[in-house]
Parts: structure tokens; sequence; C-alpha cells
């Protein structure tokens, strides 16, 4: 007997779906408490499944939130209903899955793939078969129907469908689709290459034996008039160039041809999902040779994909040019993530090198429309096809640009700044003759009338800024500092904050040459605080800790720190221990603190009080949440990981002031227990690394009673599976190192063979090698007895890993390690010394103790071998080591 609704619980369950609709909160809360009651009985899905499929007169929003709240309990409870409920749920589904309705059917659908992800595709063999012999119902409802819920069930079990687990059930699906290719619906089409997709990245094998079908249904459809269906071949050619570009090769030249058309397209979202064709296909090696012909086409087709749209305008008040006063909404404001301290060394030619982690944030010019759009797809194609052809695309450019950034209508002049921003870094060597008048221009365009030009010429002039600090600073910086700081000041809020992001790369790129204007810099950004709203103060502090950064010691000055500290002190009060808004506050103060040195000490005291409470504060919520999770909530690491670094920051600054601190703090007892975090957020114990090794540098008599039980922890976390954890606890050893001297012998069995196995390991990032062959140096420098023996397992990577760093410190104590381990271990050195040779050359004025050490080895070396063979083993050295080692070390 089939089962049936008893008309009293019908009546109630409709009652609650009509509740639910209602927008008071009292009844939201009541219907979840009914909800819950009515989910004790086994058959109230029942009652669901039969208002969706089997109740007729219902309105459908009521019979489709019926199918929902489903839905949900399927989510939920599955596998508590009775087989028979389930059975009744899967036959209803299947009988009902061509109604009339598109949002029943759709539903269904749901319904359906929600079931199927549960596990349920095994259980449920007839499904499939089902489904798939419905798409031949001659009733429409029907055909489309099961095709959307197939649609659903790809994208949500793409991976299962190409297993054994179903015994590959593809192998009939994908040709069935296929054949939907030529069907006269353009909703059915458009549902059976969506259904193929699914397939393409995952390079699915059943897809891979059709591939050339595929691909010649897909030209069949070129031409299609519909635009959803037009929209599905794009992103399929754009999977495809990916996957199976080897395919497309033969057919590029009239495949770019329809992409050119389709970019151009009146629908938008079908003009998106082509130019992410030519994104797909910078990163091609083919790229540059399939291309060349085209660009004239292509280039002015991007360059106009590159103008607001009116929605845009709209939705970005783009007639609102003042709104300073208007407070910020909170869900404007995006999470902020704190990125941990690594520490890093110094490299020849420039500052510390960014180059394994650095995150692209440039091309943020309009993140509040944070959705992908044509506008920002053309300009990031446009930035990918310029670093592919460089110069070259130019003279497709160039006259365009001359139209574009004079136009009187603003929409077309903004669009034009925008190009120009974009191209920035891959034609940077042709643009060079121009910008002479361009940065002028570009400058005057920073007080148009309209907002969004003035916010895009900020970002544009952030692209340019190091050919800017490369002239005299009269010519282009000064003109351009004063406007940005005016831009700062301005009193539309989208312009202050493109103004304070193009001042912290300003910053980045003048260093020290700013410092003649650090007063009027600093009135400027002082004053911001008063005016800005809650989003944009965030970007102030980070250009403040981007000068503090880039200036360093010169901040060190009564009169800057009087200007600077008591806005951020003030803030610092204002700010209660649980609000997120401290992380980039600390940010700034860690920059600042590290930059004044002893200028920071009357503020120490607080800042440090605090961050040593929030480290305390979290590590104690940790310890409630891991034996009673369901009493207390996790707490946020951040908080931790922010103070942590902030520590680091104060020790690296004050040095040895910080030791009366740490005298009256439990610092240590909380450091060791922040090491000790097997937990899931390696943050804590990287950052917990850095601030062991800078108090170390800082003041090791506190440090030093810890020694025995920090140094197993610290061995135990040589583990390259998390890169930043094993670079800090590296760096940390080499400076506990340094301090301990012979007293370091009994701990060099606990980190030595982790230390080679890890400069030895392929593809090791640079930072990582670079701190591993300082630290064995170092470990070296004070136990040579100890390391010198495995000497001719490290040699060669270390000797290649120092080569590239700075004269400094640590490469000192490093160098000096390997001399002395040389002394004990001559033999140990002899395979590589080609490599030790180099190494030595790398140094441009190592210290006279050092240079002699280097003479010793080099003359001794020569002396062992005799002179006819040093003569034969010199032959080997490229003519620059030859030269510096002759001139140096008259070898």
């Amino acid at each position: 007997m089939e089962w049936q609704p008893d008309e009293q619980g019908l009546q109630q369950v409709l009652q609650l779906l009509k509740d639910s609709q209602s927008p008071d909160t009292a009844t939201q809360r009541a219907v979840q408490e009914k909800l819950e009651q009515l989910n004790q009985f086994p058959d109230f899905n029942n009652y669901l499944i039969f208002v969706l499929t089997s109740l007729k007169s219902e309105d459908e929003p009521t019979r489709s939130l019926s199918g929902l709240i489903l839905k949900n309990n399927v989510k939920a409870h599955y596998q508590n209903f009775p087989p028979t409920v389930a059975d009744f749920i899967k036959r209803e589904c299947l009988n009902n899955i061509g109604d009339p309705s598109p949002l029943i059917r759709a539903t269904i659908g749901i319904l359906i793939t929600t079931i199927a992800s549960k596990g349920e595709l095994q259980t449920w063999p007839e499904l499939l078969p089902q489904l798939c012999n419905l798409l031949n119902s001659d009733d429409y409802n029907t055909c489309e129907g099961s095709f959307g819920a197939l649609q659903k069930i790809c994208e949500d079990s793409s991976e299962l469908l190409d297993s054994d687990a179903l015994n590959r059930p593809l192998n009939i699906m994908i040709p069935k689709f296929l054949q939907f290719f030529k069907h006269c619906s353009p909703k059915i089409r458009s549902h059976a290459i969506a259904c193929v997709n699914q397939f393409i990245i995952g390079r699915a094998q059943a897809l891979m034996d059709n591939i050339d079908t595929f691909i010649e249904s897909l030209f069949a459809l070129a031409g299609d008039e519909d635009s959803e269906v037009r929209k599905n071949v794009c992103r399929a050619l754009v999977m495809l160039l990916e996957v199976r570009i080897d395919r497309l090769i033969p057919h590029m030249h009239s495949i770019i041809q329809y992409m050119l058309q389709r970019t151009q397209d009146p629908d938008e979202n079908v003009a998106l999902e082509a130019c992410e064709f030519w994104l797909t296909l910078a990163e091609q090696p083919i790229c540059k040779e399939a291309l060349s012909g085209h660009l004239v086409q292509l280039t002015p087709i991007l360059v106009n994909g590159m103008k607001y749209s009116e929605i845009d305008i709209i939705l970005l008040k783009g007639d609102v040019e003042e709104d300073e006063a208007v407070p910020d909404s909170e869900q404007d404001i995006k999470p902020r993530f704190h990125k941990s301290r690594t520490v890093t060394l110094q490299h020849e030619g420039g500052e510390g090198e960014e180059g394994e982690d650095i995150d692209d944030d440039d091309d943020d010019d309009d993140d509040t429309l944070s959705d992908w759009n044509l506008r920002k797809c053309s300009a990031a194609a446009l930035d990918v096809l310029a670093n592919v052809f460089r110069e070259e695309l130019l003279p497709h450019l160039l006259p365009l640009l001359k139209g574009l950034l004079f136009h009187p209508d603003w929409v077309i002049k903004e669009s034009g700044i925008l190009v120009l921003g974009a191209i920035a870094e891959g034609c940077m060597q042709g643009m060079v003759p121009y910008l002479p008048e361009l940065i002028p221009h570009l400058i005057q365009c920073l007080c148009d009338k309209k907002a969004l030009v003035r916010s895009i010429a900020c970002w544009t002039l952030s692209r340019y800024a190091h050919w800017v600090v490369s002239q005299p600073p009269d010519t282009h910086l000064k003109p351009l500092m004063t406007e940005l700081l005016k831009r700062i000041l301005d009193g539309n809020k989208r312009v202050q904050e493109a103004a304070c992001s193009a001042f912290a790369t300003l910053e980045e790129e003048a260093c020290t040459e700013l410092v003649p204007y650090l007063s009027f810099i600093l009135d400027t950004l002082v004053f911001a605080f008063g005016k800005y709203q809650h989003k944009n103060l965030l970007i102030l502090y980070d250009a403040i800790g981007t000068l503090a950064d880039s200036v360093g010691h010169h901040l060190n000055q009564d009169e800057y720190i009087q200007k600077l500290m008591p806005p951020l002190i003030a803030k610092w009060n204002e700010l209660k221990d649980e609000d997120k808004d401290l992380f980039p506050l600390l940010e700034c103060l860690s920059s600042v603190a590290t930059a004044l040195q002893s200028g920071f000490l009357p503020y120490c005291e607080p800042v440090y009080q605090r961050c040593v409470t929030l480290v305390q504060k979290t590590l104690a919520q940790a310890m409630m949440y891991s034996q009673q999770p369901d009493q207390y909530e996790a707490p946020d690491k951040d908080f931790m990981i922010v103070a942590l670094d902030l520590l680091s920051g104060l020790a690296e600054g004050l040095g040895g002031h910080v030791d009366t601190l740490v005298a009256r703090s439990n610092i240590m007892t909380l450091l060791f227990q922040c090491m000790q975090s097997q937990d899931t957020m390696p943050e804590v114990r990287q950052s917990s690394f850095a601030l062991l090794g800078d108090l170390t540098k800082a003041c090791f008599p506190h440090v030093k009673p810890c020694i025995a039980e920090f140094m197993p922890i610290l061995g135990t976390n040589l583990n390259p599976e998390f890169i930043s954890v094993c670079n800090n606890a590296t760096w940390a050893i080499g400076e506990i190192c340094m301090q301990m001297g012979v007293e370091m012998q009994p701990y060099i069995a606990m980190v030595l063979n982790q230390l080679v196995e890890i400069i030895n390991r392929p593809n090791t990032p640079k930072t990582l090698l670079e701190n591993t062959a300082i630290t064995i140096g170092r470990l070296g420098y004070v136990c040579p007895q100890e390391v010198a023996p495995v000497l001719p397992q490290f040699i060669r990577p270390w000797c290649t890993s120092l080569r590239n760093i700075r004269d400094n410190e640590e490469k000192d104590s490093a160098f000096r390690g390997i001399c002395m381990m040389i002394g004990v271990n001559p033999g140990g050195v002899v395979q590589d010394f080609i490599f030790f040779c180099d190494a030595v050359a790398s140094w441009v004025n190592p210290k006279d103790d050092l240079r002699d050490m280097f003479y010793k080895i080099l003359h001794g070396f020569k002396e062992q071998v005799g002179e006819e063979n040093w003569q034969q083993f010199s032959e080997q050295f490229p003519p620059l080591l030859k030269e510096r080692l002759a001139a140096c070390y008259g070898v």
C-alpha cells in the first residue's frame, strides 16, 4: 500500500511552510522549534516530498520551499531515514522530474543531487540509467528536468562518475550528452554542454576518447543564437586550451577569430567567458606565435572592454563625489589576514628578496566590485599579454591611448588611464620615452572632478613609481608626492583608499628619498587619522607601517615622534582586546618600533604588556576549548600570532632595552607553550620561533635557562613540510648557537642531520636554503669537531646557496664556521673545491682576519696539489672567478 498523508498532519506542515515565509523573527524562531519537533517523526519527510511533488493545489513557492526543507533534512540526517521513507522520496523524485513548473523541476533536481552526494550514487543504481533514459522522452519538461538533475550531479560528483566504483557510467553518458548538442531546444543544448564541461579539467577518459567529436560539436554550435549556449561553448574552449591544446592547435586561427567576436558579445556573460580565453592563452607557450597576427584586432577589443559599464557606475556610486562623512557598513570591510613573520636575508643588488610568496595585490583597482567582470578580465588579459609581447604590443596600443587619455568623456578617459596601468609591468621599457610627458598628465588627472578618474590615476601612477623614483626628485617625485598626499585627504572614500595604497607603493620604491619630506608626509597621515572612516583607517595603518619600513631610523627624531605616536597610542587605548582592528595596528606599531628603536622606549611598556596579555588570553581560551569544546568557543589564534610578531618587532627595535620588560613578565613560559602548539595553525609556531630568535639576540640571559627544553622542540620543527616554520626554527637555532658557543655541543645531534637533509632537498625555497646554510656554518663555528665529519654531505649546496647573499654578520659567522671545519677535515672539501672558490669570490669586503682564513685555505690547497695540477684545476674556472681570486688572493 502506497503511503498516504493524514489530513491533520498535512495541515500542520502547510501551516509551518506558510509561517516560515513570514519576515517576523519571533515567527521564524517558532518555525525552527516546530521543525525540530516534527523531525522526530520519521514520516515528516514523506509529507515534505508529498507537498513538493503531489500537492498541485498549493502555490509553487510553497511547494518548492517544502522541497528545500527536505533537502536540508537529507543533508543533516539522511543516514537516519527509515529505508521505506528514503525509497518513497527517491521514487517520487524520479516520477515527478518532468513537473510542468520549472521551479519545481529545479527543486527536485537539487534534492536528487543532494541524495546522490550523500554516498547514495552507489546504493541508488537505477538513478543514472533512469535519468539518461528520461532524456529520450518526447515530453520537453521530462527531458529538461532530467537534464537539470544530471547537470547538478555532474557538478557535484564528477570524480566519482569517472571511477570504477560505479563501473564507469561516463562511457555511456558522454556519448549520450554529445547527441543532445543538436537538440532543437536551446535550454537542452545548454544543459548538454554544461554536463560535458564538468569533465574537461579532470581529463575523464570517456571524454578523452570522444574528444574530436566533442570539439566538432562545439564548432557546430559556434553560431548559436542562444546566449547561454554561446557562454558554455566559450567556457569549454577555454578549458580545452588548458587541457588539450594539442587538439585545438590545428583550428587555432578560426578559434581565435570566433573568440574575437565573442569577446564583443552583446551579452556581457558571454563576453566575460570569451575574455578568459586570452588570459588562458597567455600562459601557453604557443601564445606568441598564435596571437602575433591578431594583436591588431584583439588590442582594441580588450581596451574597449576596460570601460566601466553603466551598471558598474551605478553600483560604484560613480556620481557621488563626496562621501567621507558616511560611515562604512561592516560587510564592506574585507577580513584582513595577517602575514606571519618570516626571517629572510639581504641579497646582492637589493633589499630582502620577496620572490617566494609575494601576493599580487596591485591589480585591485576597484575591489569593492570584487566579483569578476569584463572590465577586470580585459585589464588582466592586457596585463598578461603585455608581459608576453612586451614592446611589440605598443604599436597597436599607442595610437588608441592618445585618443583615450585626452577624451572629453570621463568614462573613456578613465579606461585609458587603466590601460596605461595595466601595461606598466610588461611594456615598461617601451613606455620610458613617453613617460616624461605622460606622468605630468596623470598627476593632473589626480585633480579631475570625477572621483573614479582620481582613484584610477592613483593606481596607475603607483605602477610607474619605480621609474618616477629613478628620475631627479624635483622632476616627478616631488609633484607626485604633493598631489598624492592631497588625495589621501580627498573627500571621497574610494580616492582616499586608492591614494593610501599608491602612497604605500611609492614609499617602498622611494625609501630614504622621502626623508626630506617626512614632516609634510606625517602631517598628512596624522590628519587623515581624524578624518577616515573604519575601512580606510586600516589602509592608513599600512601606509604608516610602510613609511617606517622605508625610512628606518630617519624616523627617530623628536619632532616626528611627537607627531606620529600620540594618535597611534590613542587608537591603541581605544581598541578592545578582542577587536580585529588590532591586527593592522599591531603590524603598524611593529614597523614603527623597529624604525624608532630607542625612540620607542617611552611607549614600549604598555604595548609590551598588552601583547603578553593577548598571548596569555588566547592560550587560556585554547586550553578551555580543548577540554570542553561544547562549553567554549575556539579562540581566534590570529590575536596571538600578531602579538608575537609585535613582540619580535619590539625585541628587534629596542635590543637590550627589552631586558627589563622580559624580566618582569612570564613571556618565556608562554613562548614555551606556543612553540609546542601542535595545532592546525603552523603560523603560531612560525611566529614563536621568530620571537625566540629575536629575544636570543636581544636578551639571551633570559633565554638561556630554557635552552634545554627549547632545543628538542626546535629539532622536531625542522620539517620542510611547513616551509616558514622550518625556516624560522632554523634561523633561531643559528642565533642560539652564536650565544651558546661551545655549550651548544650537547644539542648538535638533535638538529644537524635534519639540516643537512634540508639543504640537499630538491626544490627547497631559496630563503630556507640560505638560512639552513647559515645555521650549519654557525654550528660548525662553535663546534667544528662535531660538524666537520659531515662536511662532504653539504659543502656543495652550502656554497651555492650562500654565494648570492650580501656581506653581513650572518654570512661572516657562517663562513668562519666553514673555514674552521675545513681546518678539521680538509679532505671533506676536496671533491667540491671549485664551489668553495666560487663562494669565497662572492665576498666584496670580508673582514681582514676572515680574508686571511680564505687566503690560507686557497694557498694550502694549491701547495697540496702542486703547481701543475692547480693550473689544470683553475682552467675550469669561469673568467670572472679567475680574475677575482687572482686579484684578491693571488692564486
